[in-house]
């Protein structure tokens, strides 16, 4: 591979192999004072890399009632909030609960925790 000149030697060459993952932004559609209607907007369609997390990490989401069920790795692109929805290729959709930046990889990235969305049985 290439080194550009601009680039630290110390860096390294991140891959996104593992699958495409769609992000979406979920606004509030609904009039004042009716009940919320959610609606998804496609912002991103980015590859990723599956990451593994460990068992502090684990603990940590049980510790605040949140099961994590994966971290991924994309490419840093716009603005990705924990407000944000994220779904794989599967057709599972995952809330993002934390966006952090990773620092000394190429090119730029984010690691996102996902947890799974589920639906309360009998919830209005």
């Amino acid at each position: 591979m290439r080194k550009l000149p601009t680039r630290r030697t110390n860096e390294i060459t991140q891959q996104f192999n593992s699958g495409v993952v769609n992000i979406y932004s979920v606004e509030n559609m609904a009039e004042p004072g009716y009940k919320p209607q959610e609606e998804e907007t496609l912002k991103y369609s980015l590859r990723y890399e599956e990451q593994r997390f460990g068992i502090q990490r684990f603990f940590f989401g049980k510790q605040n009632m949140i099961e994590i069920e994966r971290i991924i790795r994309i490419p840093r692109a716009g603005t990705i909030t924990n407000q944000d929805v994220a779904q794989t290729e599967d057709g599972k959709k995952y809330s993002i609960v934390m966006v952090q930046s990773v620092t000394d990889v190429y090119p730029p990235s984010l690691d996102l925790t996902l947890a799974d969305i589920k639906q309360r049985e009998g919830a209005v």
